[in-house]
């Protein structure tokens, strides 16, 4: 009986398969509609290298491009869960304004000096990122609250959101943008300082390499507990070839963009180190705000992927009476997505100021568009019930290669809204021919 069940458990649908790429996607289980997002990100990537004259495809281009979208690949990964739920959260751009803003205040005014801390103490930025998601958290209850229990739809809760939070930021210092921000909270928005360097990207390149490998394994000895199919050892490692070049790919990438020539050359002189003549390459590394952006996507997925919340929320939005009926608290459920948005838009607004070392009045504006837009095009169905986190975050990677390569072409702010406005709508027309299609 147990060899029964051994022989079952590796008789993997792929071996059924007669053409050759059929078979390979079968195996590995990759899927389709995120390969071909990557294929579609490829397209850009490529059209706008042609172009632009050879300058997307440039490690320093690349880089600043991943640099821009952690912001929104941090939100995204929240807005999967609301839209998988059917709601929507048209608030997130004004709300990062607006914590955005309350975070600077904290650094600038209130804590060194009416709280006396003084200017550079080291609790400061960490007090003011503790404030900015107790706001983000606490506007987050207070929206998931209305549309859970007094039963307003979400789009309009988050609509009045969308114009009382950017008013609040506003009032917040009455237009007056905030600066300098605390040294160490910069660290969070990248730059050569806000970065890990060389030696410390490849860290973390082999700890991503080991993490797949161990991630294959295991899952490999889940389903032979289970007597589920096994994937064929050679799709085994054909996954983790791809997964480990990848992050390799990313790590080099990273590591061939250098620091400015004069910060380099103030550095070594500050340091006490001989400038070669032909320049000092000191290796920007992996951005500081990119790691956090990762993170915060490996931490959503195990949410999304391997807790009961996560279960909740996808049994919710494939069929909410079946959940509620099923003992779940939907309401409870629907608070908390809300207020884990909440905190991902802190975390976004803390990002955001630190790159630009200030809080302004038009920090996260239109970010709610993108915020969507990414979400969607990652695969996300506003039909609710469907949704990942990886695809999320893949789908604000194209959007914000479309934004850098229209930059990179000289096109105008309007027609970069035309053209984002466009995407949108073509990729909620592909989601409902793929959901047809699948029906």
């Amino acid at each position: 009986m147990a060899d029964q069940h051994a022989t079952l458990a590796a008789a993997h649908p792929s071996r059924f398969a007669q053409n050759p790429l059929q078979r390979f996607l079968i195996a590995t289980e990759l899927d389709t509609r995120l390969l071909g997002m990557v294929g579609a990100l490829a397209i850009i990537w490529v059209g706008f290298h042609i172009l632009s004259g050879g300058l997307f495809l440039t490690p320093r281009n690349l880089w600043n491009l991943s640099v821009q979208t952690a912001s929104v690949a941090v939100m995204v990964t929240g807005m999967v869960l609301v839209i998988v739920t059917r709601n929507i959260d048209l608030s997130v751009g004004s709300i990062l304004g607006l914590v955005g803003m309350v975070m600077g205040v904290m650094q600038t005014d209130i804590l060194p000096v009416q709280m006396g801390l003084g200017f550079g103490h080291p609790l400061i930025w960490a007090l003011s990122l503790g404030a900015g998601l107790a706001v983000g958290v606490g506007i987050g209850a207070l929206q998931g609250s209305i549309i859970a229990y007094l039963k307003v739809p979400a789009f309009i809760v988050t609509l009045g959101g969308y114009l009382v939070w950017r008013g609040a930021a506003w009032w917040v210092t009455m237009g007056r943008t905030v600066a300098p921000m605390d040294p160490t909270f910069q660290l969070m928005g990248g730059g050569p300082s806000g970065s890990i360097g060389a030696f410390w990207s490849w860290v973390v390149a082999i700890v991503a390499c080991a993490a797949i490998v161990l991630g294959l394994y295991f899952g490999r000895r889940q389903r032979l507990r289970f007597n589920f199919p096994l994937r064929p050892i050679w799709a085994e490692v054909s996954l983790a070839v791809i997964g480990c070049g990848l992050a390799i790919g990313a790590v080099w990438v990273a590591n061939a963009y250098p620091w400015p020539r004069r910060i380099a050359e103030a550095f070594a002189e500050a340091n006490g180190i001989a400038v070669p003549d032909g320049g000092l390459f000191i290796s920007h590394g992996i951005a500081i705000p990119v790691l956090i952006a990762l993170g915060v996507g490996v931490v959503m997925t195990f949410i999304s992927t391997r807790t009961r919340f996560g279960r909740y929320v996808f049994a919710m939005g494939g069929n909410p009476e079946a959940a509620e009926l099923a003992g779940i608290n939907t309401r409870w459920v629907t608070v908390k997505i809300f207020m884990l948005m909440g905190a991902l838009c802190a975390i976004a607004a803390a990002i955001s100021s630190a790159r630009l070392n200030a809080a302004t009045n038009a920090l996260g504006t239109l970010d709610e568009l993108y915020v969507i837009a990414a979400a969607v095009i990652g695969g996300t169905s506003l039909a609710g019930g469907v949704g990942t986190i990886a695809g999320a975050l893949l789908g604000a990677l194209v959007m914000q290669s479309l934004q850098s390569g229209m930059v990179l072409m000289g096109l105008d702010s309007p027609l970069q809204s035309i053209v984002v406005g466009i995407v949108l709508v073509f990729a909620v027309w592909l989601d409902t021919l793929y959901r047809r299609n699948k029906n």
